[in-house]
C-alpha cells in the first residue's frame, strides 16, 4: 500500500506530494464525525395533525379546480349531453393517472429525505452520478449521515446511464436547463394560479347580479392578492392552522353538494368511469375535443406544487390527506356537476355556482371564495421552497430566507420572491384586461373570457413542470431505485402518453395567451442560468489560481509578517487549498493574526447536515504556523444564517486540537506532527526538499509573536498549550475576512460572455445579499478584500 502511495507520488510529483503532507484531505474527521442520525417519525397523533393542516398549504390548488374545470372544457356550449360523460370519464382518469398513481405514490417516494420539487430530484441524482457542473464534490460528502447513496452494479445498464452522463460536459449542462425550465415553470404557476383562483372565485357575485361592473371584480381580486400575499409572513404553520378548515369544509361541502346532484338530477353519469366513454368522445368532437383537453388538464392543476410542497409535509401525511379527503370529495364533485349540466346544459358558464342549493348559496359563495384564496397557498409555498433550493445549489442569487418553524425546518418564507410574486401577480391580472375582448357570439361576459385566457397559461406550465418530472424520474428510476430498464419504459410510455397529448393541447393556444408562463420562465431562466454560469467561471477561477503550499511553507511560520494577535476567519469557496485572496492579503498588508482558518462555507447536494457533523476540521502545515481549515457543510433545508456561527466554529477548532492532542498522546507515529514525518522520500524527487529542510531546522524556533513551539513528544501538553494559545487569541478579537471580489470576463471573451460576465452577473451581484449577512458578521469584525477575476 505505502509503495503504491509512493510510485503515485512520484508519478504527480513533488508539489502534489507536499500538498498531501501539509494539507491532506479530510476523510478522517469526516469519519470521525459521522453517526447514525435518523430523523424521529411522526407520532400517529402528529401525523393525522400535519394531514390536516396539509389541506390548508398543499390541497388549495387542486380541490378549487371544480370552479372552472367545465367552462373551460365547453367554452362554446355544449351541443350533446354524451359529451359532459366524456370530459366527466377524462376528468376521473386523469386524477386518478396522474396526481394519484404517478405523483403522490410513485414520483413522491423519490423525494430526497421528504424534499419535494424538480431541484429535490436533482440533487438526488447528483449523489449518485458526478453531474453537477459545480466540481466542488469530495469524497468526505459521501460520510456525511444523511448523504444516503445506493451503488450501481458494474456494467449494469444503470452504470452505463451513469457512464454516459459523466462523460460529456454538454450532457450535465442539458439536465441542468431541463431542471432550470421545470423549476421556472413552477415559479410561473405561482403568479398565475393566484389569479385564476382569486378571480374565478369572484366571479359568483355575477351570477346573482349580472349587472355589476367587470372591473369592479379585478379590483376585489386584486385586494383579495395582497391580502393574501400579506399573510405570508406567518409563515405555512401558522397558515395552514388557519386555511386548513376552510378547505376541509370545502371538500366536504363540494363532495356533499356532488351527492345531492346526482341523486336530484341524474345517477347515470356514473357510467362515466367506463374509460369507453373517452373514446366515444374524441370520435363525436374530433378536433374540438382534442382542443378540450385544456379545460379538462385545469382539473389536475396544483400536482406539480404538491410534489414540491413536500418540504412542508411528510409524505405520509400527504397521502393520507389526498385518499381520504381530496380525491374522493373531488370525485363527487366533477360527478356532481356533470349530473347537473345533463339536465341544465346551457348553464355551463358557471355550472359550479349553478349547481349550488339555493338555500346555502351565499355560505358555499363565501367558502368558495375563501378556498380560492387557499387555493393560492400551495403554489406559492410551493415556490418559497424551490426557490431555497436553488438558492443552496447555486442557481439563483442570495435571498433572505426566513424559517419560520423550529421543528419543521422545510417551512419557510421568503420576504424577496414574496413581494416579487404578489406584482407580477397583480400585473398579470390587470394586464390581460386590456388584452381581453368583451363578450363574444355565445354571450359571455368579460370574466369568463378571462378565466379562458388564464386557464391557459395555467395549463401550459403545468403541463411543462410534468414532463420535466417525468424524463428527471427515469433517470431516478435507473439510477436511484435500480429498476429493471422495461418497468421504467411502461411508467415513461404511459406518463409520455397523457402529458403530450395534453401539452399538445394547449401548445396550438400560444397565442391566445399561454405565451406568458412561457416569457415568465424566460426571465427566470435567465436569472438562474446567468447566476449559476457566473458561479462556476468564478470557482473554476478560483481552482486554477490557488496558492501553493510550498510558497506558504517557504514563507516560515511568521509568513514573512507580523502576527498579531487575534483570530483570522478567511472566508473561501475552496476546500482544499489555499485560495488566492490569502496572497492577496499578505502581500498588501504588513500583519496577518496569530491564528489563521480558512472558512469554506460548502453547500451539498442533501436535504441537510446533522449540526454535529456540520464543521470539518484541518490542520494546514506545522502546528507552530497555526493555520487551520473549517468546512461548514449545509443542506439546501438548512438554516445558514445563525447567531452563533462563530462559537460554534471556534468550538470545533478547539475540540479538534483536542483530539489531535489525545492522538498524538496515544501512537507513535503522528499523523498531525510534522518533525515526526517521513520526509526521505522527498528529498531526493521533490523541487521543494529544501523548503522541507528549511522546516526541520526550525524545529525550534519561535514565531515573533513569541508563540511556543509543540512537538510530538509532548504527550497532550503541546495540546494544553496551544488551547491556551487559542484561548487568548480569541479573547484579543476575531476578524472575519471575506473578499470583495468584482468578476470580469477576459478581453479576448465572445460577446456572449462579457455581456453574462459584465453585466448580468454584475447586476445580480450587486442586489443579492451579501455573504456577511448571511452568516450574521458584525460590522466592526468584517474586513473586506478588494480584488478582481478575469475569467
Amino acid at each position: 500500500m505505502e509503495k503504491s502511495m509512493n510510485e503515485e507520488s512520484e508519478v504527480k510529483g513533488g508539489m502534489w506530494a507536499l500538498q498531501q503532507k501539509f494539507d491532506p484531505p479530510m476523510d478522517e474527521e469526516a469519519s470521525r464525525l459521522k453517526h447514525m442520525n435518523t430523523e424521529s417519525k411522526c407520532s400517529t397523533l402528529l401525523l393525522v395533525r400535519l394531514a390536516f393542516q396539509s389541506l390548508g398549504v398543499v390541497y388549495g390548488d387542486l380541490g378549487t379546480s371544480p370552479l372552472y374545470v367545465f367552462y373551460n372544457t365547453f367554452p362554446k356550449g355544449i351541443n350533446d349531453t354524451e359529451d359532459v360523460v366524456g370530459a366527466l370519464s377524462l376528468i376521473i382518469y386523469s386524477l386518478t393517472l396522474v396526481p394519484l398513481i404517478k405523483y403522490v405514490f410513485i414520483v413522491c417516494r423519490a423525494s430526497d429525505n421528504g424534499q419535494g420539487g424538480t431541484f429535490a430530484l436533482y440533487s438526488l441524482l447528483c449523489r449518485h452520478a458526478k453531474i453537477s457542473t459545480i466540481p466542488n464534490q469530495h469524497r468526505t460528502d459521501e460520510k456525511l449521515t444523511t448523504y444516503i447513496y445506493t451503488p450501481t452494479h458494474e456494467n449494469s445498464f444503470p452504470e452505463k446511464t451513469k457512464k454516459c452522463l459523466e462523460a460529456h460536459a454538454l450532457k450535465k449542462n442539458a439536465l441542468l436547463v431541463l431542471v432550470l425550465v421545470g423549476t421556472c415553470m413552477v415559479i410561473g404557476d405561482g403568479i398565475l394560479t393566484p389569479a385564476i383562483s382569486v378571480l374565478s372565485a369572484s366571479s359568483g357575485i355575477k351570477v346573482t347580479h349580472p349587472g355589476m361592473d367587470n372591473d369592479f371584480i379585478v379590483v376585489v381580486a386584486v385586494f383579495i392578492l395582497i391580502g393574501l400575499f400579506c399573510l405570508q409572513h406567518h409563515g405555512p404553520d401558522k397558515v395552514g392552522w388557519l386555511f386548513a378548515p376552510i378547505v376541509l369544509l370545502w371538500f366536504i361541502l363540494i363532495g356533499g353538494i356532488g351527492i345531492y346532484n346526482i341523486l336530484k338530477h341524474d345517477k347515470t353519469v356514473l357510467r362515466a368511469f367506463s374509460p369507453l366513454h373517452i373514446y366515444w368522445y374524441f370520435k363525436r368532437r374530433g378536433k374540438d375535443g382534442w382542443t378540450s383537453l385544456g379545460g379538462i388538464m385545469l382539473s389536475i392543476t396544483g400536482t406539480e406544487a404538491l410534489f414540491a410542497d413536500l418540504a412542508h409535509y411528510p409524505l405520509s401525511a400527504i397521502q393520507i390527506a389526498f385518499t381520504t379527503v381530496v380525491f374522493p370529495c373531488l370525485l363527487l364533485a366533477y360527478c356532481g356537476q356533470a349530473a347537473y349540466l345533463m339536465k341544465n346544459k346551457e348553464q355551463v358558464f358557471d355550472a359550479f355556482y349553478h349547481s349550488i342549493p339555493e338555500a346555502i348559496y351565499w355560505p358555499m359563495f363565501v367558502i368558495a371564495t375563501l378556498s380560492a384564496i387557499v387555493a393560492s397557498q400551495a403554489s406559492i409555498s410551493a415556490t418559497f421552497s424551490i426557490i431555497n433550493q436553488a438558492c443552496a445549489l447555486g442557481c439563483f442569487p442570495r435571498v433572505k430566507v426566513v424559517h419560520t418553524s423550529r421543528k419543521f425546518l422545510g417551512q419557510i418564507y421568503i420576504p424577496d420572491i414574496n413581494w416579487a410574486l404578489m406584482i407580477l401577480c397583480i400585473l398579470v391580472t390587470t394586464g390581460f384586461k386590456n388584452q381581453t375582448q368583451i363578450g363574444n357570439a355565445y354571450g359571455k361576459f368579460y370574466c369568463n373570457n378571462l378565466y379562458i385566457r388564464f386557464s391557459l397559461l395555467t395549463g401550459t406550465a403545468v403541463v411543462i413542470v410534468m414532463l420535466v418530472t417525468t424524463f428527471l424520474m427515469i433517470l431516478i428510476m435507473l439510477l436511484v431505485w435500480h429498476c429493471n430498464w422495461f418497468l421504467v419504459f411502461i411508467m415513461t410510455f404511459l406518463s409520455l402518453i397523457v402529458e403530450c397529448t395534453y401539452f399538445s393541447a394547449v401548445l396550438i393556444k400560444i397565442d391566445q395567451g399561454a405565451w406568458v408562463p412561457l416569457a415568465i420562465a424566460a426571465v427566470f431562466l435567465l436569472i438562474m442560468y446567468v447566476w449559476h454560469y457566473g458561479t462556476v467561471k468564478r470557482y473554476e477561477f478560483e481552482m486554477q489560481n490557488k496558492i501553493s503550499m510550498g510558497w506558504i511553507l517557504n514563507l516560515g511560520p511568521s509568513l514573512g509578517l507580523v502576527r498579531v494577535p487575534g483570530i483570522g476567519l478567511v472566508y473561501t469557496e475552496l476546500a482544499s487549498g489555499v485560495p488566492r485572496i490569502f496572497s492577496h492579503f499578505i502581500t498588501n498588508l504588513p500583519a496577518i493574526h496569530t491564528v489563521v482558518v480558512f472558512v469554506c462555507v460548502k453547500s451539498l447536494p442533501v436535504y441537510s447536515v446533522p449540526e454535529d457533523e456540520r464543521f470539518l476540521v484541518k490542520r494546514i502545515g506545522p502546528k507552530n504556523y497555526h493555520i487551520f481549515r473549517c468546512v461548514a457543510r449545509y443542506g439546501y433545508k438548512d438554516q445558514k444564517k445563525d447567531d452563533e456561527f462563530e462559537k460554534k466554529l471556534l468550538d470545533s477548532i478547539f475540540l479538534f486540537v483536542k483530539l489531535e492532542s489525545l492522538m498524538d498522546g496515544s501512537s507513535d507515529s503522528d499523523e498531525y506532527s510534522l518533525y515526526e514525518q517521513d520526509v526521505s522520500g522527498l528529498s531526493d524527487k521533490n523541487t521543494f526538499s529544501s523548503v522541507v529542510d528549511i522546516l526541520i531546522s526550525d524545529d525550534d524556533t519561535v514565531s515573533e509573536t513569541g508563540t511556543e513551539t509543540e512537538t510530538a513528544s509532548s504527550h497532550g501538553g503541546g495540546g494544553r498549550e496551544e488551547i491556551e494559545f487559542l484561548t487568548r487569541c480569541r479573547d484579543a478579537g476575531v476578524v472575519h475576512i471575506l473578499g470583495n471580489t468584482v468578476v470580469k470576463a477576459r478581453r479576448d471573451s465572445g460577446c456572449y460572455k462579457k455581456i453574462c460576465i459584465d453585466y448580468l452577473y454584475a447586476f445580480l451581484r450587486k442586489i443579492c445579499r451579501e455573504n456577511s449577512v448571511i452568516f450574521n458578521v458584525p460590522h466592526e469584525s468584517l474586513l473586506n478584500v478588494g480584488q478582481v477575476f478575469f475569467v
